[in-house]
């Protein structure tokens, strides 16, 4: 009886580590662009859509958003033109999309939760409009679904103004961008233009630190931002089309998060949608790791 027992727990022990593998690689497109990726850790599988746009994946994975390792088999991505992946003549939403979509298949999943951090929120909502099929939930990490909307925009002006110790003016919504760029480049000159994200610049730095130590391109989030002409489907309102969205829906959101605005959130209509707020800000996988690692545990505990 004996033998047969430790049998069994050695089975067990290697399905445990079979199950917990961690490998990381690259697979080409259907339009052969070389995508990085990583899979680590055992439990539901997650992939993990960075934001930015173009942020490589290391900053979320080493701070902090391993934690999620230990429930989940969490798949990280560097998108086309952005961390260690290639770079590309197209950058367009469905591209982006179609990549995640690839990557499924490349890593023969079936459904998988998707996990976006901020600008991330327009790609993983654009995939589980278009695969809802093989979405079993969306996990939604102070994300945007109205990149630079007005009324986050016009909070980040009064936020950067109270820093600033400037009084507020009225401000038309032709001049919002502009005026909201004025004030980044004086709160930048003052060292403090990282409050947007972050009120420890420790934290900051942290980041910096884990990005200089990874090779990485920034050539997505460099087209996205400075011809937004040529890409208005990110530019887009997104919030209207999530009441359709019939995949469950996680929203974490931080109360002191100037990044995307602390209301932007109330905007999404999931009609099977859980909001979990946290105080802290737009990193709050760092800065509150327990709590956020807290809010997915259950969530994904929840759906079958």
């Amino acid at each position: 009886m004996k033998t047969i027992a430790l049998f069994i727990f050695f089975f067990l022990s290697m399905i445990a580590v079979a199950q917990s593998k961690s490998y990381e690689g690259f697979f080409k497109t259907s339009d052969h662009i070389k995508i990085k990726y990583k899979v680590s850790g055992k439990g539901k599988t997650c992939i993990y859509i960075p934001g930015g746009p173009g942020q490589g994946y290391p900053s979320f994975e080493l701070m902090g958003g391993n934690s999620l390792e230990k429930n989940m088999q969490m798949v990280y991505m560097d998108q086309r033109g952005s961390g260690e992946s290639g770079t590309s003549e197209n950058y367009h939403l469905e591209k982006m999309v179609q990549d995640i979509e690839e990557l499924r298949q490349h890593l023969k999943l079936k459904k998988v939760f998707l996990l976006a951090h901020s600008f991330g929120g327009i790609i993983a909502v654009s995939y589980a409009k278009k695969y809802p099929q093989h979405t079993k939930g969306l996990i939604l990490a102070n994300v945007t679904l109205h990149f630079l909307n007005n009324e986050s925009v016009t909070e980040q002006i009064e936020y950067g103004n109270s820093l600033l110790q400037v009084k507020n003016r009225a401000v038309s919504k032709d001049s919002l961008s502009s005026e909201l760029s004025k004030i980044s480049s004086a709160l930048r000159k003052k060292r403090i233009g990282y409050k947007f994200l972050t009120e420890d610049i420790e934290t900051i730095k942290q980041s910096d630190k884990i990005d200089s130590l990874h090779p990485r391109i920034i050539d997505f989030g460099r087209a996205v931002i400075s011809k937004p002409e040529d890409f208005p489907e990110y530019y887009m309102d997104y919030a209207p089309m999530t009441r359709d969205m019939r995949v469950p829906v996680l929203v974490i959101t931080g109360k002191k998060d100037k990044a995307v605005g602390t209301r932007h959130y109330k905007t999404f209509q999931f009609p099977n949608q859980k909001v979990v707020s946290i105080d802290g800000g737009h990193l709050l996988y760092y800065e509150k790791n327990k709590d956020f690692v807290n809010a997915v545990k259950g969530f994904i505990s929840q759906v079958k």
